[in-house]
C-alpha cells in the first residue's frame, strides 16, 4: 500500500503498510475524509513525521486525539495553526513553558503553531491522528491506536536516550510498554484545565527534558 509519509519513517514503519489493520483502517479513513469534514486536513495527517524524521526524534510528547474544531488540527498534537485562539490545553502547556524555561519578562508566543518543535526532533503523536468534525475521538478503536503502538515502539527498541513525555492517564497507559532502562519517561497529570493544577503545572518536565537530553551528549530543545 503507497503511504505518503516522510521517507525514513516509510522505511521504519514499513511492516506495518501491509498488515490487515492497516489496510481497514486506510479504508476507514478515505470513507470518512469522503464524507467529511475530517480534521486535519488530509494532506497534514502524517505532518507530526514529515517535520521530524525519524533519525532527527529526541524528544516524543504523546497527546490522545487531534482538535475537533474548524482549523485547529494541524497533524500535530497539542499544535494550532497560525491566528487559531489557543485551545486550554496549549495555553497551559505555553504556560508551564514558561514558568520553567522561559526568560525572565518573556510572554506567550504569539502563535500555537508547534511545528518550531519538530524541527528540532520534537515528535508531536496524537495516539489517533483523525477526527471527524465536532466529535471527539470518533475515529477511536480504528487502528490508528495500533500503528501508533508501532511508532513507539519502533523508538524504543532501535533508539537511545531518547525522552518520552507522558501527559494524563490515557498517554501514560499508552507508554506503559517503553524501556525506562534505555530512554527518559517523563509522566504527569494532563495539561487541561480539568487536570492541569492537580500535577502538571510545576512538572518541569521541559527543563528535566534538556538536562537528561545535554547529559547524553544531545543538543537541548528550545522550547520557547
Amino acid at each position: 500500500m503507497e503511504v505518503r509519509i516522510e521517507e525514513s519513517w516509510k522505511k521504519a514503519l514499513a511492516a506495518e503498510w501491509e498488515k490487515p489493520y492497516f489496510a481497514a483502517l486506510a479504508s476507514f479513513v478515505r470513507n470518512r475524509y469522503a464524507s467529511g469534514p475530517v480534521f486535519p486536513p488530509a494532506g497534514s495527517i502524517f505532518a507530526a513525521f514529515d517535520a521530524c524524521p525519524f533519525e532527527d526524534v529526541k524528544v516524543v510528547i504523546l497527546g490522545q486525539d487531534p482538535y475537533h474544531g474548524v482549523g485547529q488540527a494541524n497533524g500535530l498534537c497539542f499544535s494550532v495553526a497560525d491566528g487559531i485562539e489557543f485551545p486550554p490545553s496549549l495555553a497551559n502547556i505555553f504556560k508551564e513553558m514558561l514558568d520553567d524555561v522561559g526568560a525572565p519578562g518573556q510572554t506567550m508566543p504569539a502563535s500555537g503553531d508547534l511545528s518550531y518543535l519538530a524541527r528540532q526532533g520534537v515528535l508531536l503523536l496524537n495516539a489517533t491522528l483523525t477526527v471527524d468534525a465536532h466529535r471527539a475521538g470518533s475515529h477511536q478503536g480504528q487502528g490508528w491506536e495500533t500503528f501508533t503502538d508501532a511508532v513507539i515502539a519502533q523508538l524504543n527498541s532501535t533508539r537511545e536516550n531518547l525522552v518520552f513525555i507522558l501527559w494524563g492517564s490515557y498517554a501514560i497507559r499508552k507508554g506503559g510498554f517503553i524501556d525506562r532502562n534505555r530512554h527518559l519517561v517523563l509522566t504527569s497529570p494532563h495539561p487541561s484545565p480539568l487536570s492541569a493544577y492537580r500535577g502538571f503545572f510545576g512538572n518541569r518536565h521541559f527543563s528535566k527534558a534538556n538536562q537528561y537530553l545535554s547529559e547524553h551528549g544531545i543538543e537541548p530543545v528550545k522550547w520557547i
